[in-house]
C-alpha cells in the first residue's frame, strides 16, 4: 500500500531527484485508487506546479513553510507536547510502534516527523492505517488550515490525508483557526522560538515503559490551546 508513503514523499525536502519523479508518484496514487478522484486531481495539479518551478525556488519555499517557525512544523509532537518532557516518552512509544513493523528510525531522525509516520502507515493494512492516521488528524488538519490560509500549494496533501483518515478532525477547532489572524513572525521571533531547551534528553529516549502506544492522546486539547493563543495574537 504505497499511497501513504507517496504522500509522505511529497512532504519531504524537494531534492531534484524527487521532483523528476512527480508524475510517477501521482500515477501510483491513481493505480491504488485509495484517494477519491478529486484529491488525486488536485495532487496532480500540485505536482505539475512544482515541476514547472525552478528547483531552488521550490526548496526555498519548502524551507520557508516547514522549517522556519512552528506553525507548519512537520514534527507532530511539536504541536501536541511542545517543550514538555512528555514528548520524550511519546517518542519512545512511537519508536517501539515502528519497530513492530520492522521500521527503525535512523540516527538524527525524529519519529514524529510526518513523512516518517506516513511511511509506517504504508506498512499497515488500510483499515489499521486509516485508524492510526485518525489519532493525529487534528494536528494534520490544523497544519493544513494554516497552509491554506497562506495559499500554500502543499495544503492539498493535508486535505488528502484528511480524506484517508477514519476519524474526522474537530470542526470547531478548525473553524477557530480559519477565523484567527494570519500569523506574522519576524526572523528574530523565529530564532528566539527555536533557542528554547530541548524537549527530551537521552534518558527520556531510552525509557522502557511503553505500555501506552497511543501516541496522540492529547492532540485535541493541545490544539485547542494553540487555537486560543493564535486568536489572541500569539503563535
Amino acid at each position: 500500500m504505497k499511497t501513504f508513503k507517496i504522500l509522505g514523499l511529497f512532504l519531504t525536502y524537494p531534492e531534484a531527484d524527487l521532483i523528476s519523479h512527480l508524475d510517477e508518484m501521482v500515477d501510483i496514487l491513481d493505480d491504488e485508487g485509495l484517494l477519491p478522484a478529486r484529491h488525486r486531481r488536485k495532487i496532480r495539479g500540485f505536482a505539475r506546479e512544482l515541476a514547472s518551478q525552478d528547483i531552488y525556488q521550490i526548496q526555498e519555499n519548502y524551507v520557508e513553510l516547514f522549517d522556519r517557525g512552528r506553525a507548519h512544523c512537520l514534527q507532530l509532537f511539536e504541536h501536541i507536547h511542545g517543550e514538555s518532557r512528555d514528548r520524550g516518552q511519546a517518542m519512545v512509544n512511537l519508536v517501539e510502534t515502528y519497530a513492530s513493523k520492522g521500521l527503525y528510525v535512523s540516527s538524527g531522525d525524529l519519529p514524529d516527523h510526518l513523512p516518517l509516520f506516513l511511511e509506517y502507515l504504508s506498512l499497515c493494512q488500510f483499515e489499521e492505517a486509516a485508524e492510526l492516521l485518525g489519532d493525529a488528524i487534528n494536528v494534520i488538519a490544523a497544519i493544513g488550515v494554516k497552509l491554506k490560509k497562506r495559499n500554500a500549494a502543499y495544503a492539498v496533501i493535508f486535505a488528502a490525508l484528511e480524506a484517508l483518515s477514519k476519524a474526522k478532525p474537530d470542526q470547531d477547532m478548525l473553524a477557530k483557526l480559519r477565523e484567527a489572524p494570519l500569523e506574522k513572525i519576524s526572523l528574530a521571533d523565529i530564532d528566539a522560538a527555536w533557542e528554547e531547551s530541548a524537549a527530551f534528553d537521552k534518558d527520556d529516549m531510552t525509557s522502557s515503559d511503553c505500555s501506552d502506544c497511543n501516541a496522540f492522546p492529547q492532540a485535541t486539547e493541545a490544539l485547542q490551546n494553540i487555537v486560543h493563543e493564535t486568536a489572541n495574537g500569539g503563535q
